[in-house]
């Protein structure tokens, strides 16, 4: 065999024993996948008010003890932002995410709707689908709709875990949260980009402006000082919208609150993180009713320094 036919021989063993350990990785991954046994989620239709409002739920057996777990979006995104999320909570919770009115498949009316309206447009489609009470899961705007709904409509809200809560008091302008979204661009899953770019075309410019001013416009600070529910506040270490030092202070506010940290992560940890995320979520949306006063879950060195 020529030398030359021999390096042929060789590099082409070489490539196959490439793409046969590609393979066995592939396979160990798609394994690993399938052993995490992620819930698979139906899209659902309801009137709510004259307008339809679209939500995606979890299918599947779920054990009858436990409250259903309703998630809801940020800012211009929609239920498809809390897919990743959801499918990990389902095998252990009957899960929800609705497409809050004005966003996602939901009608759009025809005005803006406050962060006010936002949470008695979610009281009301709970009440048409025959949801009495449930743990709320909420991820920027959404961590203000949730505060609003546990005091406008208490009886509804066992439990909330608000990730990623907005907006800090002293950065409220609508140029501060601008510029910390692109700050935290690089540290979230690029496809996250394309299914924001959707939801953003869908609910419209206008739409999200104006929401963002009634967001900007909101006290979340004082007003978790009066939820009486169980809170766990969730804050990912890159999460530069959201400083360490709001979260901290928030979170120790709460009557009832807990802060638990996710290194690594940004804005999006429903999105990006979402092993991690159910992780520290399950250990709270399993506990009994009553729970300590607020305390640090896990706090990342030099982190509030």
């Amino acid at each position: 065999m020529t030398v030359s036919l021999r390096w042929i021989v060789v590099a082409a063993g070489g490539i196959l024993a490439g793409l046969g350990l590609a393979a066995s990785l592939a396979r160990r991954r798609a394994s690993e996948d399938r052993s995490t046994r992620l819930g698979q989620l139906a899209a659902t239709h309801s009137r709510v008010s004259g307008r339809m409002m679209h939500a995606r739920v979890s299918v599947g057996s779920f054990p009858d003890d436990r409250l259903p777990i309703i998630l809801v979006h940020g800012l211009g995104m929609s239920s498809r932002y809390m897919i990743p999320l959801a499918k990990h909570l389902a095998p252990y919770f009957r899960v929800y995410a609705p497409d809050l009115p004005g966003f996602g498949l939901s009608d759009k009316p025809c005005r803006a709707l406050t962060v006010r309206e936002l949470a008695d447009g979610l009281a009301a489609w709970m009440r048409v689908v025959g949801l009495k009470q449930a743990a709320f899961i909420g991820n920027s705007l959404g961590c203000e709709v949730l505060v609003e709904l546990a005091l406008v409509h208490p009886q509804l809200v066992d439990r909330l875990v608000l990730q990623g809560p907005t907006p800090d008091p002293e950065a409220r302008g609508l140029i501060r949260q601008i510029v910390g979204f692109f700050a935290i661009a690089p540290f979230e899953r690029w496809s996250l980009a394309w299914v924001a770019l959707a939801d953003y075309v869908r609910g419209g410019v206008s739409r999200y402006l104006l929401t963002l001013r009634s967001m900007v416009g909101n006290h979340i600070a004082e007003k978790v000082l009066r939820v009486t529910q169980p809170t766990l506040v969730v804050w990912g270490t890159r999460d530069y919208i959201v400083p360490y030092a709001f979260v901290a202070r928030l979170a120790s506010s709460l009557p009832r609150g807990q802060l638990a940290i996710i290194p690594g992560a940004a804005h999006g940890i429903n999105y990006s993180h979402p092993k991690a995320f159910t992780a520290v979520l399950l250990p709270f949306l399993l506990a009994a009713r009553k729970m300590p006063l607020a305390q640090d879950l896990t706090r990342p060195a030099g982190a509030g320094r």
